[in-house]
């Protein structure tokens, strides 16, 4: 008997009451009941003129470190079985019926069939696809979740998800488990993983880590402007622009990561 989820199968209430709930951390709460999230709490600037606050932070922020020890040591258990694995980012607002969606899904059964995990942000739109064509070839499904005020749920072709408070824990998940990162059509979120990709590359901070971008018409004029803008002002070195493989078929993608893998 097959196992595959069927997303359409919740009834009303039952997808009324997720969309009324969130995560903070490992914790489900009632949206209602959320305040700050761990991040802002984190980042939250303090008026130097009011030592009460002061005060409080300092004793919080020495706490935190344990919390944010603890969400390093879940993530490095949960993820230590993970093998050969490729990160795939895109925007959580891609609608079911898009043809972005389709294509992440091609992109991640593709990923799956040449025997990769693929590891996503676990929410909705662009990461929901690409989980949902890794769980339809047999492979590895992992979502690694953000506590947001919004956008936020892990989405049911998740095999191993885990729900993190620190978006620099969960960064590096992303990065120290895989050997390629992937970027379908996607947003400030998107933009933010793969230029810190591309300073990680460029830095030489990891080595043989190929960036793949899907689809030449989204990503053109983002190269057209780091090729005549960044790297004509001599901001970027021309050779930065080789950092990137773009493609637009997802048998290409995984042609791409393979090339680069010694």
């Amino acid at each position: 008997m097959s196992t595959t989820p069927d997303p359409a199968a919740a009834t009303a209430d039952e997808a009324e009451t997720e969309a009324d709930t969130c995560y903070v951390g490992p914790i489900r709460i009632r949206r209602d009941q959320q305040g700050k999230t761990t991040d802002r709490r984190l980042l939250e600037w303090i008026d130097p003129r009011d030592a009460a606050r002061r005060s409080d932070r300092t004793m919080r922020d020495s706490w935190r470190v344990l919390r944010i020890q603890s969400e390093f040591v879940a993530g490095f258990d949960a993820m230590s079985e993970v093998a050969e694995a490729v990160t795939v980012f895109g925007s959580a607002r891609l609608h079911p019926e898009s043809p972005e969606y389709s294509l992440g899904v091609r992109v991640g059964r593709a990923l799956g069939e040449a025997g990769y995990a693929v590891i996503t942000g676990g929410g909705p739109g662009a990461m929901e696809a690409a989980n949902q064509g890794a769980h339809q070839a047999g492979a590895q499904s992992i979502g690694l979740n953000i506590e947001l005020p919004f956008e936020q749920g892990l989405n049911p072709w998740v095999d191993l998800g885990m729900n993190f408070r620190y978006f620099f824990v969960r960064k590096t998940m992303f990065v120290k488990y895989a050997q390629a990162f992937v970027c379908l059509p996607g947003g400030m979120g998107t933009l933010d993983e793969l230029f810190e990709a591309l300073t990680l590359v460029q830095t030489k901070k990891v080595v043989r880590f190929p960036i793949v971008l899907v689809g030449s018409d989204f990503w053109g004029g983002l190269l057209d402007w780091m090729r005549d803008v960044l790297a004509a002002r001599g901001m970027i070195s021309p050779e930065d622009l080789d950092l990137l493989t773009v493609v637009d078929d997802p048998d290409d993608v995984v042609a791409a990561i393979e090339a680069a893998t010694p």
